[in-house]
């Protein structure tokens, strides 16, 4: 009998971040997400990212020893990626300056999804409804991100879920399908098409077989190749067309 392939945490890793890397450079050859057909499938193949990147968050949290650490070093990466993020694509880095979409990256509200996670988790020094308050306005803060407050939604509803991959992957298809109609009607139609490519990530991550991996560089290189790769799209950006922007 045929032995089925079965990935660890760092080959989902990888795959997260090669489809990162199709979407972005997608972005370079086809700016403001064209109706291209071409565009359109490199776009969906770039879906896979978010929603693994979610899924690890949520075991991320789940698994580590220090949680104050773990939302430190995703804070410090979240800035240091808004200024990644802003130059690759032409943003201004001074938020809301270009508008109220795209003012920063992704890495935004996985970081207050873990801010968030760690607050419901623990009594802290206030009353609930002033906890509850200061919840709600963490979750909007990050609307004008890459993936919206959507992510945050996401992440939160996906670890009340952890264990069961089928209840996981029916919360995050609900967040992103509210997203892509949110896109469609407000941001731009083809973007909204191309979240199609969510549904793909659920026989990706059914292959997960539940193990670290052994590749001990791994926890690190994902949030050194973020940035860097991002700055590469920049350059190339300013070399190819000057320093115009390249979302819609």
């Amino acid at each position: 009998m045929k032995p089925q392939l079965r990935l660890n945490a760092d080959h989902l890793k990888l795959v997260a971040i090669i489809a990162m890397t199709i979407d972005h450079v997608c972005d370079l050859i086809y700016p403001g997400f064209p109706a291209e057909p071409g565009a359109m499938a490199l776009h969906i193949v770039g879906r896979l990212t978010a929603p693994i990147m979610w899924f690890f968050v949520c075991e991320g949290y789940y698994y580590t020893h220090n949680a104050k650490r773990y939302m430190l070093r995703m804070g410090i990466f979240a800035v240091i990626s808004h200024f990644a993020y802003c130059f690759a694509f032409g943003i201004n880095p001074i938020p809301f300056s270009t508008g109220i979409f795209n003012q920063t990256s992704v890495m935004y509200p996985l970081f207050i999804a873990v801010l968030v996670l760690w607050m419901q988790d623990n009594d802290l020094p206030m009353k609930n409804w002033v906890k509850n308050i200061l919840i709600f306005v963490l979750i909007w803060s990050a609307f004008p991100a890459d993936w919206s407050c959507i992510a945050v939604l996401a992440i939160l509803e996906m670890y009340k879920k952890r264990g069961s991959l089928h209840a996981q992957m029916k919360e995050m298809l609900l967040y992103v399908a509210i997203y892509a109609v949110v896109s469609f009607f407000f941001v731009s139609k083809v973007y909204a098409l191309v979240q199609i490519g969510a549904l793909f990530v659920y026989p990706v991550l059914k292959l997960y077989n539940g193990e670290k991996g052994k590749a001990k560089w791994m926890k690190w290189f994902f949030y050194l190749y973020y940035p860097i790769h991002l700055i590469f799209i920049g350059v190339l950006r300013i070399y190819i067309y000057g320093d115009v922007g390249l979302l819609f």
